[in-house]
Parts: structure tokens; C-alpha cells; sequence
């Protein structure tokens, strides 16, 4: 199984794909504990009847329910992972439940055909997404103007709570293919001009940021330094 590096040079694609695939089938049960984590996110998207929301790797489909349930049978669902195993695990979810408005595909998300003017976007532990430059600006230029965002995650914890440190690397050694930004993830959002709130959890090694994208002028789309 591919470990999780610092290695600045960004995620591994190929590395994030066998990390997942044998995770699709106990996935649910690995990330129910984050439940509340994940609606708390669904929850700041502020979605309304009738809108337009993204799920970036969307997993097994996890987070289907709500924000299907957010964005009425008018709205639409449009999900993306790049792993066919988990894909195929979030089709089923979506058969069950019959919803005619969720569509999935099976892409790297800087690669997916994404609908224009999206009212939302949803990043719930994609760790290596936020750091792949191409996808936050693929995601972001088919986002309008105003569109909220929330993203999710681990995170190294601040100085004073170093201490859960070595449970944040166990768990992105399963689920990450590099600690780089591991430090500030959503930074890749704020630096493109998305305006933030941020909370954390369990001993500040889970975050949630929300925000939006700012309505006046088209966010910055360009890779930027870390300071």
C-alpha cells in the first residue's frame, strides 16, 4: 500500500487510486465517524431548492443523500471521483435511492466535464485534491460568481496540540498520497480568493472551512507560493 510523503511535488495520481480501491468496500464504515463533520460542511454550503451542487470526490456517496435532500428534486447533484471502484459503489447508492437528479462521473477532477455556473462545491477529505493545482482551478471556473464552497479534512495540529500529531499521519497514510499543505489544506482556496470561515475539531486535527466565491470579481486562478 503507497504511503503518504511530503513530497512537494503534489499527489500521485496513480498512488490515489490503489489507496482507494481497496477501500470501496469498508469506505462507509471508515468515514461514518465523520458524519457530523460532513453535515456540518453540507450545512454551510447553504443550498436552496432548484441549485446546482458539486461533489468532489464524492467517494462511495456519501454525501449524496444530503445535499440531494438540500437541493430538491428540481436541484442537481453532480458527483466526481476518480476511482471506478468507489464510483461504482456510489452508482449503487444511487440506484437504491432512485434519485434522478444525482449524476456521476468517473474522472480526476481537473479532467471532469463540470456544469457552468455551479451554486456549490463540496470538498469532504479530498486532501489531495485541494492540492492539485489544476483541479481547485478546474472546480473554480465553472463556479459562478457568489457560489459557496466548503471543504473538509485533516490537518497537522497547532503548536499545543502536537501531542495528536501522530494520529493525523496514521490516519492520511491511509487516505493521502502527501503531507505537503498538510499544514493549512484549504489554503489553496484562500489563495484564489475564496473568502473563509474556519473550524476545527477533535483536538484541531479535522477542519471545516466555508466560504465563497467572492461575487464581485472572478477568484485568482493562478498557483501560489506557501508562506
Amino acid at each position: 500500500m503507497s504511503r503518504a510523503t511530503d513530497c512537494p511535488s503534489g499527489p500521485d495520481t496513480a498512488a490515489s487510486q490503489g489507496l482507494y480501491r481497496w477501500r470501496a468496500g469498508i469506505y462507509d464504515l471508515q468515514l461514518a465517524p465523520y458524519d457530523a463533520i460532513r453535515a456540518e460542511a453540507i450545512a454551510s454550503l447553504q443550498l436552496a431548492p432548484g441549485q446546482t451542487v458539486l461533489d468532489l470526490g464524492c467517494g462511495t456517496g456519501m454525501s449524496l443523500a444530503l445535499l440531494q435532500a438540500a437541493v430538491g428534486p428540481q436541484g442537481r447533484v453532480v458527483a466526481v471521483d476518480q476511482c471506478p471502484e468507489m464510483v461504482e459503489e456510489a452508482r449503487r447508492r444511487v440506484q437504491r435511492h432512485g434519485w434522478q437528479n444525482v449524476s456521476l462521473a468517473c474522472a480526476p477532477i481537473d479532467q471532469a466535464i463540470l456544469p457552468s455556473g455551479a451554486d456549490a462545491a463540496l470538498f469532504h477529505f479530498t486532501h489531495d485534491i485541494l492540492q492539485t493545482p489544476a483541479a481547485v482551478d478546474h472546480v473554480l471556473a465553472h463556479l459562478r460568481p457568489g457560489a459557496r464552497l466548503a471543504a473538509t479534512g485533516l490537518q497537522w495540529a497547532p503548536a499545543g496540540w502536537g501531542v495528536f500529531n501522530g494520529l493525523v499521519w496514521l490516519a492520511a497514510a491511509h487516505s493521502v498520497t502527501t503531507l505537503h499543505g498538510l499544514d493549512q489544506p484549504w489554503r489553496p482556496l484562500a489563495d484564489r480568493g475564496v473568502e473563509l470561515t474556519l473550524r476545527t475539531h477533535l483536538g484541531n486535527t479535522v477542519y471545516v472551512a466555508s466560504g465563497s466565491v467572492p461575487a464581485s470579481a472572478a477568484p485568482q486562478r493562478r498557483r501560489h507560493n506557501r508562506g
